[in-house]
């Protein structure tokens, strides 16, 4: 150990240049790295990242010497043999739960009858304060307790039982929001936080991985208890911080205090916070956080509300196991384990064939769930589901889909997955495309074409009223309708024999199928159902062509200078134009006298004043307008020269948000963007009052 300590000090001075631009390196670097993984600031690009890293590294191999807390040590190079016990210097407390706004409540009576106690007790001192109350969110990963002494990260521990953890501090290392020095130099602090993987990175790491992760959670929980750091290194974590367990030489009176000081710290702290002054104001924003949790780049199980006066923490104190001055607030559960049955094969209306699983029914974020979606056998061979029939498999349902199959639970081989050769409705071979299966009967196959005629007739396509899934099959059964062109075909006397069909309803659907022919030419292209597009690409093609002779004829090279539209996509309109079955549909349409114009429409001119206030804005619909659908009020927008997108994004200017708007609008308020409302005023707004 002598000699090897005598090799350095002899480097050190025969090397006082080399070894202080390493330290001036080792301080730009984790500046950058704070900015970029911390701030969500970058200040530097990528590449000059890498220069200023790649001449540290040469640096320190030149002189054989490496800095305390250089960067290069984020990735441990040593595979460890064991974790060491550690134990914390303050107990890291489990929190109580309320499963309801009952059990919230019932939380509060308790904090209200402890302060109105200790005020009884202690009529001599300063009475403890109404409480006031502070809302974070609750993270779905590993707690992290990091000890920093004299502002050096010198050991980072799981929170074990409370008391005694394992010791993690190469794992840490590795996570780059994770300060390895902080300003404060006063003494020694724990800092706790939990150790997350984002879901976007997840999805990343899935792409490439040969064994995919299962899910976020367990994604980062095991990376941290990995005793080979390059593999946490490769997990790409990050953490949020929220609280101090043990503090030398500082102390806080409220929490923004104590969060003030993990900001200046260089901690990355969640932006999410909220105070409040009573409880109904905390269930008003647990309402908005629920909303707000399937728009998160990682998984929270809850929100936790804590109080905010540190000297009432410090009354109330704590039970065996939990403080008394807060509690987690629990939502429902949006992952689970149970057993995968069965997989059928489902024929959609492009003719893709798609695995659907059938799973033991189980209780899941508040509905019993038996279906579950798999999205390709590419899907089925990364989440390693092969052999998987019989055997436990995690799933997750969120935002109201149908839930997703993520992975086995546990290394049991079940029965094999039987992938079909042919198409499960019409018995033709299927063709393999990508990680995709298809049936390319387009005209002889029941699914794709009842789902052709569905599509086309939906209220965003052409709009034909009273249609449904029911009206496609019987049509199909019972008047030979294979095409939407054949729906233009029908007459009274062909619908009111139909089983179900009264001189009303038929007289109402041939009105229908009447008026749909003078839909516009964004909505035509829409229901035509082009492989790759959706409503905004069909949008784009119908304002910039602004005629359907002119979008059948439009070339790649023409298409992929339009916004939106890459090289997949062209190809995908081009294919779909050429093919002699859609064009033969499309004329016999023409032919009918659907007309598929496009829209006219009215920007406002130097003649009428000063322009509107949507005028060059970016603007997003949500919620249930109870005077005009969202169409009509995406057209009105559009004639007033606003841009209307499905997404709210720092270019959003305003967003108009009607009945039940959901997590738009609470992106749109966490964002700082305007939000109209009322609809009497955005009516005023359109010139309409």
């Amino acid at each position: 150990m002598e000699s090897r300590l005598n090799e350095q000090e002899a480097a050190i001075a025969a090397n006082p240049q080399q070894l202080e631009r390493m330290r001036k390196l080792a301080d730009e670097i984790e500046r950058h790295s704070y900015s970029y993984y911390t701030l969500d600031r970058p200040t530097i690009s990528d590449a000059e990242f890498d220069k200023l890293y790649d001449e540290l590294v040469a640096l320190e191999k030149t002189i054989g010497i490496v800095l305390e807390h250089s960067p290069t040590q984020r990735v441990g190079n040593e595979l460890l043999k064991g974790f060491d016990q550690h134990r914390h210097r303050a107990r890291l407390w489990s929190l109580d739960k309320a499963q309801n706004v009952e059990d919230l409540r019932a939380w509060n009576q308790r904090v209200q009858k402890g302060i109105n106690d200790w005020n009884s007790k202690h009529p001599d001192e300063t009475p403890l304060p109404e409480p006031s109350y502070v809302l974070e969110l609750k993270y779905d990963g590993l707690t992290l307790n990091l000890t920093y002494e004299n502002g050096r990260l010198i050991q980072a521990a799981t929170r074990g039982n409370g008391v005694v953890g394992e010791g993690i501090l190469a794992q840490v290392k590795t996570i780059r929001s994770v300060p390895l020095t902080i300003p404060f130099r006063d003494g020694i602090v724990e800092v706790q936080g939990e150790g997350i993987m984002n879901l976007s990175v997840l999805e990343a790491y899935n792409q490439t991985a040969e064994e995919p992760l299962k899910n976020a959670r367990n994604a980062a929980a095991g990376a941290l208890r990995n005793q080979n750091p390059k593999i946490t290194a490769e997990r790409k974590l990050n953490a949020f911080f929220y609280n101090i367990g043990h503090a030398e030489g500082v102390s806080f009176k409220t929490h923004q205090q104590l969060q003030q000081f993990l900001i200046e710290n260089k901690f990355k702290v969640n932006p999410y916070v909220t105070y409040h002054d009573s409880m109904e104001s905390v269930e008003e924003e647990l309402l908005r956080v629920t909303e707000m949790r399937p728009t998160l780049d990682y998984l929270i199980d809850g929100a936790v509300v804590k109080l905010v006066d540190m000297r009432t923490r410090e009354a109330l104190g704590y039970t065996d196991k939990f403080p008394r001055w807060a509690v987690a607030f629990k939502f429902e559960a949006e992952e689970t384990t149970t057993v995968l049955e069965s997989v059928s094969w489902e024929v959609g209306r492009t003719g893709k064939i798609t695995p659907v699983a059938r799973v033991e029914p189980v209780e899941l974020a508040g509905v019993t769930v038996q279906n579950c979606t798999l999205n390709n056998m590419g899907d089925i061979d990364r989440k390693n589901l092969k052999h998987a029939l019989g055997t436990r498999v995690f799933i997750r349902r969120s935002n109201d889909v149908i839930p997703e199959i993520l992975g086995k639970a546990d290394d049991e081989e079940g029965t094999e997955i039987e992938v079909p050769s042919a198409c499960p409705s019409c018995g033709t071979a299927l063709e393999q495309r990508g990680a995709h299966l298809f049936c390319n009967n387009k005209l002889g196959c029941k699914p794709q074409m009842i789902g052709r005629i569905t599509h086309f007739a939906s209220r965003d396509a052409m709009d034909i009223e009273t249609f449904s899934v029911m009206t496609a099959e019987q049509l199909y059964e019972e008047c030979g309708v294979r095409d939407p062109a054949d729906l233009y075909t029908l007459g009274y006397d062909d619908l009111i024999k139909l089983e179900r069909f009264g001189e009303r309803k038929a007289q109402k659907l041939i009105e229908a199928f009447e008026k749909s022919k003078s839909r516009d030419l964004a909505a035509f292209l829409f229901a035509l159902g082009i492989p790759n597009t959706g409503k905004a690409t069909t949008k784009v093609l119908a304002d910039h062509f602004g005629s359907l002779d002119a979008v059948l004829q439009a070339t790649e090279e023409q298409l992929v200078q339009l916004p939106d539209i890459g090289g997949i996509v062209a190809d995908s309109i081009v294919s779909f134009f050429a093919d002699p079955l859609m064009q033969a549909s499309i004329s016999k349409m023409r032919e009918q006298g659907v007309r598929a114009e496009a829209e006219i429409r009215r920007v406002p001119s130097a003649i009428e004043g000063v322009d509107n206030v949507f005028t060059g804005k970016t603007v997003v619909l949500t919620g249930t307008l109870s005077t005009m659908t969202r169409d009509e009020a995406a057209k009105k927008l559009e004639a007033l020269g606003a841009k209307v997108t499905g997404s709210v994004s720092k270019k959003t200017d305003f967003v108009i948000a009607g009945e039940s708007a959901g997590s738009k609008l609470t992106k749109a308020q966490s964002l700082g963007i305007a939000v109209i409302e009322d609809e009497a005023l955005f009516k005023q707004m359109l010139g309409e009052d």
